[in-house]
């Protein structure tokens, strides 16, 4: 426990007031409040895309997905066939 001399006090009753429940809540409800209304402020600012750039986007989406299959499907492939030649030079599948 640390040391403090008398009639000081320690940096964290100097930040928090010790006044009780009341306050506790009272500070909980306008916190509460302030969030609600920072929500409210950042859902004003969502915007809705359009059909075309739903449609774009899906699209780019979609292509992507592909082609990083097909990358890996090759990689996948090369892997494959060296682990296979090692494993053969190796005695052991055939």
């Amino acid at each position: 426990m640390p040391v403090v001399e008398k009639g000081k006090k320690m940096a964290k009753e100097l930040a928090i007031p010790d006044s009780g429940k009341q306050n506790q809540l009272t500070g909980l409800y306008s916190r509460t409040v302030d969030f609600l209304k920072d929500v409210r402020g950042e859902m004003r600012k969502v915007v809705t895309p359009s059909k075309a750039e739903v449609r774009a986007t899906t699209t780019v989406v979609i292509v992507t997905v592909f082609a990083f299959a097909a990358y890996f499907y090759a990689v996948d492939s090369v892997l494959g066939r060296i682990v296979q030649g090692v494993l053969r030079s190796l005695g052991g599948a055939q």
